[in-house]
């Protein structure tokens, strides 16, 4: 897996992976029945899913943008706390990880750390909703979240977690379920983004809304994986129809010369191609529509 992706992998999104282990899930209760092996054809029609795990943006960086933007925070922008009760699928609860994975990093960058325990304790209650609470080092992470200070820290503990849990499932195929809490991470941090733009318009946000152009196709060539999992046709219906949207946006990729710079010791490159969205406020207004539809279902 890309180094310089998990580095910047929110610690969010990395927490809520944590929680997961193949074949942990109780497969005698159907409510929690996401055992799907993929088929062997996949690896070779689409990318693998670590792959296409290094191209769906940090949500940390995300809400780092966000703050950066001059934005208050507001609370009742992110999912409440107590509707954790409200999830009693096993899609729901894989989803929803990924959805207060993210409001938990969101507020612990504007500091707001009462609200970062809240959002930890939904992520506990469903992680031991799902019969995975025993991989949730709840005290560690609660240390860590307690402190604006040691975002660091959080960053690093939970990207070796992620990292080996997120191997493990692949071994024993069951991709499906990091898929979900990253999809709804993503989700999050993308709605987050649209319905903040859409009370204080600021162009990097626009623009970050406009990049999603190319994870959005890669993140539904890996759901379609699943499709016949319980939860997944919908998802991918909904995630189609803002994927139609997004192709009436237009990518510009201008070729650059590839720089070298010397860090610590070691020669980094850098390509220096880069791609130009060229999004109007019409696509802005579609998506943000959308997207707050699409993440009211599944937060519902």
């Amino acid at each position: 897996m890309n180094t310089k992706y998990l580095n910047t992998l929110a610690a969010s999104v990395m927490l809520a992976a944590t929680t997961v282990s193949a074949g942990d899930i109780p497969k005698n209760d159907p409510a929690n029945n996401l055992h799907t092996p993929a088929p062997a054809r996949v690896t070779q029609e689409v990318l693998p899913v670590s792959e296409v795990l290094q191209s769906i943006p940090s949500p940390l960086e995300i809400s780092v943008l966000i703050k950066e933007s001059g934005t208050i925070y507001n609370k009742a922008d992110l999912n409440a706390p107590e509707a954790v009760s409200r999830y009693n699928t096993a899609f729901q609860k894989a989803i929803n990880l990924g959805i207060y994975g993210t409001d938990l990093g969101f507020a612990n960058i504007y500091g707001k750390n009462q609200d970062a325990i809240s959002f930890l304790n939904s992520v506990r209650d469903l992680a031991d909703g799902l019969g995975i609470g025993a991989f949730f080092d709840y005290e560690t992470i609660k240390e860590l979240a307690e402190s604006s200070n040691r975002l660091d820290e959080l960053i690093q503990q939970t990207t070796l977690n992620f990292e080996k849990i997120n191997n493990n499932l692949r071994e024993r195929k069951r991709e499906n379920v990091s898929v979900l809490i990253l999809t709804g991470g993503w989700i999050e941090a993308v709605y987050l983004t649209t319905i903040i733009n859409l009370r204080e318009p600021n162009d990097l946000l626009k623009d970050k809304i406009g990049d999603q152009k190319v994870v959005l196709d890669q993140l539904l060539l890996v759901l379609d994986i699943y499709k016949s999992t319980p939860g997944f046709e919908d998802l991918i219906n909904d995630l189609t129809a803002l994927q139609e949207i997004y192709d009436q946006i237009e990518v510009e990729v201008i070729v650059g010369e590839p720089t070298m710079e010397e860090i610590d010791g070691v020669l980094v490159v850098t390509d220096g191609t880069r791609s130009v969205v060229h999004v109007t406020d019409t696509d802005i207004q579609k998506i943000t529509s959308l997207l707050k539809s699409i993440r009211n279902k599944v937060i519902r």
